[in-house]
């Protein structure tokens, strides 16, 4: 891969870094502590409450997988090894990256 295509790659990965942080700031709201305070609200209406904020937390949990991989995506870059096949070590094309550029395995090799 090209210098100029790593480029857009890298682009893509920290643009994508930075909506997940936009992301974790619009969700910290829905993973606030729920108040225990019948006389505010009722019982079924905690329940959602509670549901929602266990959703909000399964969500921050996924986003933080996303980054972890994302950032590795970047070592990998830096160290050259961005589009290579951790496997086989043949190039992962193009088309699959553009769908997700922290891939670390060719169609082959994932397919088993």
């Amino acid at each position: 891969m090209d210098h100029k295509r790593q480029t857009v790659f890298r682009a893509r990965i920290v643009e994508r870094l930075a909506e997940l942080d936009a992301e974790d700031a619009r969700g910290r709201a829905g993973q606030a502590t729920v108040t225990l305070d019948q006389q505010a609200i009722g019982r079924l209406s905690r329940q959602d409450a509670l549901q929602s904020q266990a959703m909000a937390r399964a969500t921050q949990a996924r986003r933080e997988i996303e980054r972890q991989r994302l950032r590795a995506a970047l070592a990998r870059l830096d160290e050259g090894e961005f589009g290579y096949c951790e496997d086989c070590g043949e190039a992962i094309a193009e088309a699959r990256l553009a769908l997700d550029p922290a891939l670390t395995r060719c169609i082959s090799c994932a397919a088993g």
